[in-house]
């Protein structure tokens, strides 16, 4: 792919879903270890299966933002040369209409069967008497999530795209959970040209070789524009 994109909860907070490490976010509230660990999950298996039925419930009722379509368009317009990679859980870019999207940390709609892997989509809660389809196990089913500890998925295509690219844009992201603050210095070693779209600097921000500060909304669809121009 000539452009990578990557995006963080940034750009999905104007559609109303919380970012994590503001200092208002997710995990100011919530201790980390308790909900997104496996540990956590086998201590208190209930407790954790309430958080995410709240997240997945907050992400059928959100509706993508300018940004996310704004992404959709420059997609589409750019045939097969974007690939978009998002640390967000959410669907927003497949809701406004993005096709070539990478979940590296998992989706809230689909099902993980812990037991054996079986995966299905769905917008139901899960609760602790629920039984995997697949190999008939109570208990086993937790939200298709990468927790703090598990390995990103698609992380071989990521770091071929991250080679192969020309350009890359860091969207809405914090800059400090790896392995994706570490992309920026994957593409500078590629020599890529490198973006950073974001309310504010990010923990990597001194590496972008170029920066655009202020609201998903504002900054995004103003990018866009002007690369399609």
């Amino acid at each position: 792919m000539s452009i990578v994109i990557l995006t963080g909860a940034g750009i999905s907070a104007e559609s109303g879903l919380g970012t994590f490490r503001d200092k208002d976010g997710i995990w100011t509230k919530v201790d980390l270890r308790d909900v997104a660990t496996p540990e956590g999950f086998a201590r208190d298996p209930e407790y954790v299966l309430k958080f995410y039925a709240a997240r997945r419930e907050h992400g059928v009722k959100a509706e993508p933002n300018a940004a996310h379509f704004a992404l959709a368009r420059f997609e589409a317009e750019c045939s097969d040369e974007v690939l978009l990679v998002t640390q967000n859980i959410d669907v927003l870019h497949e809701k406004a209409g993005s096709k070539n999207v990478l979940h590296m940390h998992g989706v809230t709609n689909q099902d993980l069967c812990n037991n054996c892997g079986h995966r299905q989509k769905t917008e139901k809660s899960l609760t602790v008497t629920c039984v995997c389809p697949q190999c008939q196990s109570i208990g086993t089913l937790r939200p298709d999530v990468v927790w703090f500890g598990e390995m990103p998925y698609h992380m071989g295509t990521i770091e071929q795209a991250l080679e192969d690219c020309k350009t890359f844009v860091s969207i809405g992201t914090s800059g400090e959970v790896y392995p994706a603050a570490g992309f920026v210095a994957n593409a500078r070693v590629a020599g890529a040209h490198t973006i950073e779209l974001n309310l504010e600097p990010s923990s990597g921000g001194n590496l972008f070789a170029e920066a655009h500060y202020g609201l998903a909304t504002e900054v995004v669809p103003k990018w866009v524009e002007e690369m399609l121009a």
